[in-house]
């Protein structure tokens, strides 16, 4: 694992600590405030329900970083079937799960850095032992995330992100 020294951040100037190799989305792009008091709708840290009709995970889509060890993810939310949101959520403190198949799911998370956007690319979602997240693998299809996905990115490119995130409003003009 190679030291995170931060950044200088070409957008505003600063000097950040930290380089982020990771980001989460704290809720599908469908989810709505109003819901939080429904008793139709959940929204924990990993699962999501809406109006106990639409099912949601949350996993990581990894990237690896080139000519390193180390690995870029977005933490986003899946759509699955009713039947694989409860089969995964039988099995979700179940010893070996990681042996089940692939679940086949809709990317249910705008990630605003991406043209087009990333809202329904085709996925599969794999189950990994307990405690960690289900990673998400993307269809190999020509769209920008799903290219990094299979080529990976250069610390460069994580930079980029990271100023994209920090300054949304600058990235968008760009």
């Amino acid at each position: 694992m190679t030291s995170n020294p931060g950044f200088t951040c070409s957008c505003c100037g600063s000097h950040h600590v930290e380089l982020p190799m990771n980001y989460s989305a704290e809720a599908p792009c469908f989810w709505e405030p109003s819901f939080a008091d429904s008793t139709d709708c959940l929204l924990s840290p990993d699962q999501c329900v809406i109006r106990a009709q639409h099912y949601f995970v949350k996993g990581l889509i990894e990237i690896p970083i080139t000519g390193s060890d180390e690995v870029f993810s977005w933490a986003a939310w899946i759509s699955l079937s009713r039947d694989n949101f409860a089969r995964s959520a039988d099995l979700w403190d179940t010893p070996g799960r990681e042996t089940e198949e692939p679940y086949f799911g809709w990317l249910s998370t705008d990630l605003f850095l991406y043209t087009p956007s990333t809202i329904n690319l085709k996925t599969h979602v794999h189950t990994r032992p307990i405690g960690q997240r289900p990673l998400i693998e993307l269809e190999p299809t020509d769209h920008p995330l799903a290219v990094e996905q299979r080529t990976g990115i250069t610390m460069e490119r994580v930079r980029e992100i990271a100023e994209a995130v920090l300054h949304p409003a600058d990235s968008e003009s760009k």
